[in-house]
């Protein structure tokens, strides 16, 4: 999984992330935006994007959002 979205974009998603996607592989999962794992190609062009700070490449998720790594690929029924 090149990226996940973590917890600062709960309640935001501000759909700047989704704007700048140049394969279209962040998808609506409610209460926050989820990257599909197998559709990223891991180009980081959604990073700087987000506002509030959300994405992170797999392996730099920071400790405490760990979880998000788990719940993306659950979104998706990896």
């Amino acid at each position: 999984m090149p990226h996940v979205i973590a917890s600062p974009c709960i309640g935001v998603k501000d759909q700047a992330c989704t704007e700048v996607c140049p394969v279209e592989c962040i998808y609506d999962g409610g209460e926050q935006f989820f990257i599909h794992p197998d559709e990223c190609i891991d180009c980081g062009a959604c990073v700087p994007a987000c506002p509030v700070s959300a994405i992170f490449p797999e392996e730099d998720v920071p400790e405490g959002e760990q979880e998000f790594i788990v719940k993306n690929r659950v979104h998706f029924g990896l």
